[in-house]
Formats: structure tokens, C-alpha cells, sequence
């Protein structure tokens, strides 16, 4: 008699689009997810042309592609979170939200609201920012917004802590069960970022690093947890753990690029001289 397999878990499916540049979007969502141990899927919402100086252009991925590969990737291997990035349609967010609704109830999800890239090309409609606020927001397992997306979602000033902490409030009275303010755009040399959750409230301060090699962060940090969440982590333990791995990622950033260069999303296994 065949022993059973162990069920297996780790499994990410990263709905977001495709940096040229190799520093955001699905390159380091899938970059993020196997430093985290995780296995990483994709369904690729658009095509840029990108590097670390700007988006010079996108092409959407027609959406019945965009919801295939979604579906057969959740068919044959399943997915233990879903991670949602880049996604710069309103019609592209209301077919997702459909997919997913049919497809992976119950399956966490993370959603990274991206609206801008780190160059100051924006990324998606405000319908499309309308339709994620009403269709993926409600029942998100965490949403992880910089302080500007932040400001756009919840109608809250987000210059300091105490915006943060009333953003978060805002976004969990709209039907978020956990919500990831970042800090990484407010002044200052500690960096704080606001994760609250229906069980409480975490504030978790780094060290900012002086750099340009910034591009990809927010993609990096939410692929990671959804990793970890994958693995069964807690939300506060995964925040944390993906924290750490970020910082670790600037930190030893190698300086590609002339413009907002990508982290080191290997670092912790990059060897290093002796």
C-alpha cells in the first residue's frame, strides 16, 4: 500500500504584472516567495517595459488569459494564498475578484495595491483603485499599503503613526480583516510600519537605509508574507519575519542599474566574501 503524501502547503498564486528590470512585479514576487521557502505560481496581468529609471510602456494581458492561467494553476496544484499586485483595469479587478470568488474561497489573500511605481509612473485607473477598494478589499487577509495608497483607500491624512494607525482603522471597518500601513514614505530615520488586525495592533520599527536601491520593496514584502502565511505562520510572525528579510535584501543590494535599483532578494544565500 502507497503511504499517503504529506498535504502540501507553501503554494502562492501571485496575480500581478511583469518587470522587464527584474526588481518588482512577478520577477520578484517569485524571487520573494522562494527565499520564503514557498512555491510560487503566476498569472501575469501585463507586460512592461521597465527597467530602474522607469516604465517606458504596458501592455495588459487580455483578461480570459489572465483568468486561465489563474485556473489551472488552482485546478492541478491549488494554492494556500493568493497574492494580488499590479492590477491597472477596473474590468481586470472585477474579473479576478469573479475568479477568485468561484475558485479559491476561504484561501487567504494578500492584497499589494500597487499604484504607483517607485520611478512615479502610475500603475492603474482609479476605477481600477474603486473597484479593489469594494471587490478584493472586503475579506482580505491583509492589505499592505505604502502611506500614499494608504492616504487614496481610506480618506486619511498618512504623514506620521498616529495616520497610519487611523488608515489601518479605516480600511478594517471597510471589511479588511488585516491591514499593513507602511512607513517607508514618511521622513524620518526609523521607519514604522502599522499592522492592525481584528486581534490587535503591532508597531515594528527598522532602521532607513540610504539608498536608491528601492525598486521592487513593496512587491518583495508582500510576497514574502504571503509565503509565510502559505507555511501557516501568523499574520504578525509573518509581518515580521518578511520585515527582517526585506531589510536584509536593501541592505546588501548590489547597486544595478542607474536609476531606483532592485534589492538582493538572494542575499541570504549569496556568498559572501571572505
Amino acid at each position: 500500500m502507497m503511504e499517503k503524501r504529506p498535504e502540501p502547503n507553501g503554494r502562492v498564486l501571485v496575480i500581478a504584472g511583469s518587470d522587464s528590470g527584474g526588481g518588482a512585479g512577478i520577477q520578484a514576487d517569485i524571487k520573494a516567495v522562494m527565499a520564503m521557502g514557498g512555491y510560487a505560481m503566476t498569472a501575469i496581468t501585463a507586460i512592461t517595459v521597465q527597467d530602474t529609471t522607469g516604465v517606458y510602456d504596458v501592455h495588459p494581458v487580455p483578461l480570459d488569459t489572465v483568468s486561465g492561467q489563474m485556473k489551472v494553476c488552482l485546478k492541478d496544484i491549488g494554492a494556500d494564498t493568493i497574492k494580488t499586485g499590479m492590477l491597472g483595469s477596473a474590468e481586470l479587478v472585477e474579473g479576478i475578484a469573479e475568479t477568485l470568488n468561484e475558485q479559491t474561497a476561504g484561501t487567504p489573500r494578500i492584497i499589494d495595491p500597487v499604484m504607483i511605481a517607485s520611478s512615479g509612473s502610475r500603475l492603474i485607473t482609479e476605477r481600477a483603485v474603486d473597484a479593489l477598494a469594494s471587490l478584493l478589499l472586503p475579506g482580505a487577509h491583509l492589505i499592505t499599503p505604502n502611506a500614499p495608497e494608504a492616504e487614496v483607500l481610506s480618506g486619511k491624512s498618512v504623514d506620521g503613526v498616529n495616520g497610519q494607525r487611523r488608515a489601518a482603522e479605516a480600511l478594517l471597518n471597510r471589511g479588511a480583516k488585516g491591514v499593513l500601513v507602511k512607513g517607508g514614505h514618511i521622513p524620518g530615520r526609523v521607519i514604522t510600519d502599522v499592522l492592525q488586525t481584528e486581534h490587535g495592533e503591532w508597531l515594528l520599527e527598522s532602521e532607513r537605509i540610504v539608498t536608491t536601491s528601492t525598486h521592487g520593496t513593496g512587491c518583495t514584502l508582500a510576497s514574502a508574507i504571503a509565503a509565510l502565511i502559505a507555511q501557516e505562520r501568523p499574520i504578525d510572525e509573518a509581518v515580521e519575519a518578511a520585515r527582517d528579510y526585506l531589510h536584509g535584501a536593501i541592505r546588501h543590494a548590489r547597486g544595478f542599474g542607474s536609476g531606483h535599483g532592485p534589492v538582493d532578494h538572494g542575499w541570504q544565500i549569496t556568498p559572501t566574501e571572505s
